[in-house]
């Protein structure tokens, strides 16, 4: 069945529309629902599925995969993955469904279950908790704007708070992300076909874990295509396409908040290890000391990886 993304816009802000004195919660719950609902619309069609909480280098590796299916289906350069806009193009190209699984399950009423799912291959890409919650947090800063911080219970816009403070939230940051990830985990039986792919080890190889995945989701790449997307996606020529706004398509997904400020980019600094520039050694250890409630299936324990590099966040 023909997926009419216009439509299911205006059917969401339509459905928001038509309660404009309804509470303010009330609006929230209706707006989840709504945004869950076309989610849901978008799954079913979908070919595989990309699954991560903000922040864990999903841009990165949606600039690789553009990149790859670019030139393996003969697709502008300057159009950036987006479910199916590249199968409108050339249908030999997969619908690749976005998703942190939030909003689904306001729609769906599966908070737990992950059965909403069923059927389809799921590549997991996961982060260390404490690098993405850092990063959240300026993306919350500098990037989300006030009614997105309010449907999602973020502190409010303008709020008076500092990077720890936000990092420790229950709701926003490590403790919330932890939570997430042990979710995923527990889910591990639910969900047959699940790629674990973690940002640390694309930093490492970006070569050998897209090849995972596109192997895994059924378009393995040669070589050279390979190496082109790796290449096209590398830290300095995003930072580039960020900064001169080359992917027509992508709204504000890989724009700069504001090109005078650094840490409002989308593709900002990103190290791995990078969270302990923001904190004193007691502020670390009591953030390593939550890393223990991690299911060890992840690989990050409590002791803090040795900071390296950049790359995109």
């Amino acid at each position: 069945m023909p997926f009419v993304t216009d439509y299911l816009r205006i059917a969401r802000h339509a459905g928001v529309a038509v309660c404009p004195l309804a509470s303010r919660e009330h609006r929230k719950a209706s707006e989840r629902w709504l945004r869950g609902w076309l989610e849901y619309r978008r799954l079913q069609p979908a070919d595989w599925v990309l699954m991560s909480w903000g922040k864990s280098g999903r841009t990165w590796l949606r600039v690789m995969l553009s990149r790859f299916y670019q030139v393996r289906y003969g697709l502008p350069a300057s159009e950036l993955l987006d479910f199916d806009n590249f199968h409108r193009r050339n249908p030999a190209a997969p619908r690749v469904f976005f998703t942190h699984n939030n909003y689904l399950r306001d729609y769906t009423g599966n908070w737990q279950s992950k059965a909403h799912f069923a059927g389809k291959k799921i590549v997991l890409q996961v982060r260390d908790p404490r690098d993405v919650a850092v990063s959240q947090f300026f993306q919350w800063q500098f990037r989300i704007q006030p009614r997105k911080k309010f449907l999602n219970d973020y502190p409010p816009h303008g709020a008076d708070i500092g990077v720890f403070d936000f990092v420790m939230n229950p709701q926003v940051g490590l403790p919330r992300i932890i939570d997430y990830f042990n979710d995923w985990a527990a889910s591990r039986a639910e969900v047959a076909d699940l790629l674990l792919v973690r940002y640390e080890d694309m930093r490492s190889d970006p070569g050998r874990e897209l090849r995972r995945i596109l192997s895994f989701t059924g378009t393995p790449g040669t070589e050279d295509e390979i190496a082109e997307a790796v290449n096209f996606a590398a830290y300095d020529n995003m930072k580039k396409l960020e900064a001169d706004g080359f992917f027509r398509n992508s709204g504000a997904r890989v724009k700069a908040g504001d090109t005078n400020n650094p840490e409002s980019f989308k593709v900002r600094r990103a190290k791995v290890g990078g969270y302990r520039d923001y904190f004193d050694d007691d502020q670390c250890r009591t953030l390593d000391a939550l890393m223990t409630k991690l299911d060890p299936v992840f690989g990050y324990d409590a002791a803090p990886a040795p900071a390296t590099g950049v790359a995109a966040g």
